[in-house]
């Protein structure tokens, strides 16, 4: 099952929460609260991923499987802005015990 993360694009920087998971799979959905539509780029070791152009107000998912590493997670524009918008930062660990073969118990 894979990690729900939740982000926000924001004119100064993008956040994702939380910024810190085990390895695994991975949705990231973001939500853009600029006045700009954005192309997504989750990057580090390895992998480039790239979804948008997500429009103002609109939503986007990125669904990986990330092994331990570094990742950020970019907005870019079209546009030319005065100024970047800082990417987030995804710090991802040891990978996390999957829950495959146990039964929840009251």
């Amino acid at each position: 099952m894979p990690e729900e993360l939740t982000g926000v694009i924001q004119p100064s920087k993008v956040t994702v929460s939380p910024n810190k998971v085990g390895a695994g799979p991975v949705l990231i959905t973001l939500s853009n609260q600029t006045d700009d539509a954005h192309t997504v780029t989750l990057e580090g070791d390895s992998i480039k991923e790239r979804i948008g152009p997500v429009n103002p107000q609109d939503t986007a998912t990125i669904q990986k499987t990330l092994s331990p590493g570094r990742y950020e997670v970019r907005a870019g524009s079209a546009v030319a802005a005065p100024k970047e918008i800082v990417p987030a930062v995804l710090s991802v660990g040891r990978a996390r015990r999957d829950s495959n073969d146990r039964l929840l118990l009251p």
